[in-house]
């Protein structure tokens, strides 16, 4: 690992300030970016660490009934208090192993936008808003593709909204070695309609099932995905399954999700 120096701003303003001179990176849980020091395929001058900002944790509830959690917050945080959102508590309880979900933050695992991460599925499925440290992004315009998000150097995740559905679950088919998502998919189902969001299958990165939003908005049950498949174009291949094996797996999972939620 190269050698850096190490900011632990307590303020949000603190952390800003010092993101914006020199070589600098923003340190979250540190899940992702420490092995990729480790590797050296990273090497900036300095870390600001994120997670001694207060302001930037915790869970609670807003007026309107959305769920707010702070981009500072750890997965087990969320796991033990989003209550109000229980198939956003199974999901963060079933990231990784316990030292990753007491050290992972929710702002980290979106910031990073990793193609088979759970929390953008979660975040894209509800339709949250990712509240920065400049601007309200909503989820369908956060998400632009593999490790790529619409976060502008020197801004951070600060909050994350999501509002509660009437209906909702998340499944996953684990990889076992890692406990990444192979294919994971979250179905919400709003007032509104339905939102499905696929992560673990595409190489651009979760995105929205359309075709399976507008069936089971019409009819919220497994049944009504009859029919429906997803394409093999531009899924992932690799050695843990083809593509055509994944948009397979993204209509059994999404399935399951409906049963689940009832």
């Amino acid at each position: 690992m190269y050698a850096f120096d190490i900011e632990r701003p307590a303020t949000i303003a603190d952390a800003i300030k010092a993101l914006g001179s020199g070589e600098t990176q923003a340190l979250g849980g540190g899940q992702t970016l420490i092995p990729t020091l480790k590797q050296r395929l990273a090497a900036p001058e300095r870390l600001v660490c994120l997670s001694g900002i207060k302001e930037m944790q915790g869970i609670c509830t807003a007026d309107d009934g959305a769920l707010c959690i702070g981009g500072g917050t750890t997965h087990a945080t969320v796991a033990a208090g989003a209550g109000a959102y229980p198939a956003l508590a199974a999901l963060a309880g079933h990231i990784g192993d316990p030292a990753v979900r007491n050290r992972g933050t929710i702002g980290g695992s979106l910031a990073n936008n990793d193609p088979s991460a759970c929390y953008p599925a979660a975040a894209l499925g509800s339709g949250a808003v990712v509240i920065t440290s400049n601007r309200e992004i909503a989820a369908d315009d956060f998400f632009q593709g593999m490790f790529t998000t619409a976060l502008e150097d020197g801004e951070i995740i600060t909050e994350v909204r999501f509002p509660v559905p009437e209906k909702a679950s998340y499944q996953k088919f684990e990889q076992p070695a890692s406990r990444f998502a192979l294919v994971g998919v979250f179905v919400a189902k709003y007032g509104t309609g339905v939102r499905v969001a696929v992560t673990g299958a595409s190489e651009g990165g979760v995105f929205r099932w359309s075709e399976a939003e507008a069936a089971l908005s019409s009819n919220f049950a497994p049944g009504a995905l009859k029919g429906l498949a997803l394409s093999a174009d531009g899924m992932i291949s690799d050695l843990h399954g083809s593509g055509a094996y994944r948009a397979h797996l993204a209509g059994v999972m999404t399935r399951r999700a409906v049963a689940a939620a009832g």
